[in-house]
């Protein structure tokens, strides 16, 4: 093993975790929609920010989950109207 140097100042996790049928989970709360638009959006503004996707990060009641490293923010709720709030986070 060697360790990897880290090309990205921050990183940031999008559960996309889908539970069974009748369960909550982030993907039943609008993962899929969030996660290309906020990919897209900080892949145009920033390049040092990696944004991928991540399986289940244990916040289903809460989702869609989204995890912002290493500031270690963790926000719940994500919807595509708070896409902006979050690159403004990154900066």
């Amino acid at each position: 093993m060697i360790k990897a140097g880290n090309p990205y100042r921050k990183l940031v996790l999008v559960c996309m975790n889908e539970r069974a049928e009748n369960a909550d989970c982030c993907m039943k709360r609008g993962a899929g929609d969030v996660y290309p638009k906020l990919k897209a959006a900080i892949k145009e503004r920033y390049s040092d920010v990696r944004v991928s996707k991540t399986g289940c990060l244990g916040n289903c009641l809460t989702g869609t989950s989204v995890v912002v490293m290493p500031d270690d923010a963790w926000l719940g709720e994500v919807t595509e109207e708070d896409i902006e709030e979050i690159l403004n986070m990154l900066s």
